[in-house]
């Protein structure tokens, strides 16, 4: 049973300070191919489309698109803010392991 990803209260929220809904935009996280442990996450502002599975908190969306949906399962999208940056982050419980910076993984 594929479980979707949670978004955190802490991601809707930054979504809002920067007005994304405001803006007709959304937080797509997605899968591709790629990356230096295999497969990469591609975090962006963009268009809901008419496919795509909306998380919705606070009156903001976060989308995921279909063919990333089952690298996701039951994955935790979140936002922090560390010395080094402040970045959306996913934690992914079927990745097998990860790069450094977090935006690569494999299964």
């Amino acid at each position: 049973m594929q479980l979707p990803p949670k978004v955190t209260s802490r991601a809707f929220e930054r979504l809002a300070e920067i007005g994304a809904a405001t803006e007709g935009k959304a937080l797509r996280v997605a899968v591709e191919g790629g990356g230096c442990s295999g497969f990469q996450y591609e975090i962006v502002l963009d268009e809901p489309k008419d496919d795509d599975l909306i998380l919705e908190g606070a009156g903001q969306k976060v989308v995921v698109d279909a063919v990333s949906l089952p690298f996701l399962t039951d994955a935790v999208i979140d936002f922090t803010e560390e010395l080094i940056g402040a970045r959306f982050v996913i934690e992914n419980p079927n990745a097998t392991s990860s790069c450094g910076c977090g935006t690569s993984f494999s299964m």
